[in-house]
């Protein structure tokens, strides 16, 4: 009975709150609030607590995700610094496959939580070693008395993490990514990587870890001592390491991280600066169950003049021959549509010819808005056969974004984050993780993680139902109304929970809520000799229906 209460609270509350213009504008607000939950099972699994200086409140930026099985760890920056990084790294885990989540803040990097030394944090990416059994998140450490060393932290259930991080390396360091060797079958598994650029030298560097990420070998550099940014490593089943970089070039090692080989070109990387935003173009990586590799970025080869971006990837099972750039059918050539920051995922558990894909990416429906004006959404598209074919694009947040809404990046612009990223539940479903802004309020921001739950190859994810039909109401009994209707045609792909009754009175002008699991009901306490409207919406997992058109005046005898 308290769930029924609570959902039908908030539409007594709009109701109410309007008196006698309710019949016309009240209606339609409670519809409204379920049209808002239209996108498949949006849900914000964390939030900024903080209230320090120097950092942009309430703010989250930059999300990472990884799955291995029905647990998912999402993590990401917490109240995000002007000149750079957070104020500190917060996580989110699910144990259900998505269904539910419980949200933290890890210990002893800043002093928002557990004494850390730095003065912020950075660029936060999850994995798992399942050789191990541990989580591990890579985390950067800015302006400490190490500079800005990368850290590892490490958890066993995804919810109890370590007291304090693991030091993989210290300096002057940036864009740090992690991957693990899970192959049972490779040479090398159970081994780790950590790569990061260090902007002293230029260079890119790796660390290795053989025990779960407690301790890490000594920084080594590519063959031709390569400089770079942006890695993000990837393990074929074989255990090779394959570590694409924002250029799009690449390398590799063969022993398990005693030694990389020298970079090689993969591709070009032409692109139309993102209007208003800090969209650095970094790569965007995954592997499927075959041991393909997958690079994915923002590209403006397919348009004319380089008008605009598309999402385009390459891809590669053995890290020396790549495929030739191809474009994600998201819009056509000649929209005007800018599209960036793509998380692409594939679904280890997927092979040949039914690889799964999902693509999370952000997009402006024009790429030459005047700032004050350019709104940002979130989009998501899927293939089921390796991107021979796509499925139709979806909007993820229910509001488009200004970017007035988000935390600036000091003379780069508004900043949602330099990556996101996808990843698969043991069942196929997708999961990207990504940020959502709304618009500021009490003197502070609202931009949070969110995810969603969406099915890849399988049946769409539900949304609100369509509205009941057929509404009909009928004197009966003194002060009584027999009300009747059809349950919605379209469901949503979701059962009808329950119904949400509306009996108004234009004598009073006013009205009564009423709830019924069966499409009828017994409206008794009217007032007798009076005539009377009803009109009922439907409710199921995703949310309330549109409101139904309104019965014929009936008067209660």
């Amino acid at each position: 009975m308290e769930r029924v209460e609570s959902r039908l609270a908030l539409g007594r509350r709009a109701l109410t709150s309007i008196g006698g213009a309710v019949l016309l504008s009240g209606l339609g607000t409670f519809g409204n609030w379920g049209t808002a939950h239209a996108a498949p099972n949006l849900i914000q699994i964390s939030s900024d607590p903080y209230t320090n200086s120097g950092s942009q409140h309430a703010t989250e930026n930059e999300p990472s995700d990884f799955a291995w099985g029905s647990t998912i760890v999402a993590s990401t920056q917490v109240g995000r610094d002007a000149g750079g990084g957070s104020a500190n790294i917060g996580w989110a885990t699910s144990t259900d496959g998505g269904a539910t989540w419980t949200h933290g803040f890890f210990n002893g990097i800043t002093p928002q939580q557990g004494g850390g030394p730095n003065s912020a944090a950075s660029d936060t990416v999850v994995a798992y070693d399942a050789a191990h059994g541990r989580w591990l998140d890579s985390i950067l450490g800015v302006s400490g008395p190490q500079g800005n060393p990368v850290y590892t932290v490490t958890s066993t259930d995804g919810l109890n993490w370590d007291a304090h991080p693991h030091t993989v390396a210290t300096g002057a360091l940036d864009k740090n990514w992690l991957v693990c060797d899970n192959t049972s079958t490779s040479p090398f598994y159970g081994h780790c990587y950590t790569e990061w650029d260090d902007t002293s030298s230029g260079n890119l560097e790796m660390s290795t870890s053989t025990d779960g990420g407690q301790t890490w070998s000594p920084a080594a550099e590519t063959a031709d001592h390569a400089s770079g940014s942006g890695g993000v490593p990837q393990v074929l089943p074989s255990g090779t390491v394959v570590v694409p970089y924002d250029g799009v070039r690449v390398f590799t090692s063969t022993n398990g991280g005693a030694s990389w080989g020298a970079t090689r070109s993969v591709a070009s990387q032409p692109s139309h600066g993102v209007h208003g935003m800090r969209a650095d173009s970094l790569i965007s990586s995954s592997i499927d169950g075959d041991g393909r590799v997958y690079v994915a970025w923002e590209d403006c080869r397919f348009r004319s003049g380089c008008s605009s971006n598309d999402i385009v990837y390459t891809s590669s099972t053995d890290g020396a021959t790549w495929s030739a750039v191809t474009r994600v059918p998201i819009d056509p050539v000649t929209s005007t549509v800018e599209h960036f920051t793509p998380g692409f995922g594939a679904d280890p558990h997927s092979h040949v010819p039914n690889v799964h894909l999902g693509v999370s990416y952000d997009f402006m429906p024009n790429a030459a808005c005047a700032a004050s004006a350019c709104q940002i959404s979130m989009g998501f598209i899927s293939s089921v056969d390796g991107g021979s074919s796509w499925g139709t694009p979806m909007t993820l947040n229910p509001t488009p974004m200004m970017e007035s809404w988000m935390p600036v990046s000091t003379g780069r612009g508004a900043f949602l984050g330099d990556y996101q990223t996808t990843t698969f539940t043991g069942d196929g479903v997708a999961h990207p993780s990504f940020e959502v802004a709304s618009a500021p309020s009490g003197g502070l921001l609202h931009q949070a993680l969110n995810t969603m739950s969406i099915p890849v190859g399988g049946a769409p994810p539900p949304t609100v139902s369509g509205s009941p039909t057929g509404v009909t109401a009928s004197s009966g009994s003194p002060g009584t109304l027999a009300v009747t209707w059809s349950p919605p045609a379209n469901n949503g792909g979701s059962p009808i929970v329950e119904y949400a009754i509306w009996t108004y009175s234009a004598a009073s002008g006013t009205g009564t809520m009423s709830v019924s699991t069966t499409p009828s009901l017994s409206e008794s306490g009217l007032t007798s000799n009076t005539y009377y409207i009803v009109t009922v919406t439907a409710y199921n997992s995703v949310g309330w229906s549109a409101w139904s058109n309104y019965s014929s005046w009936t008067l209660a005898q």
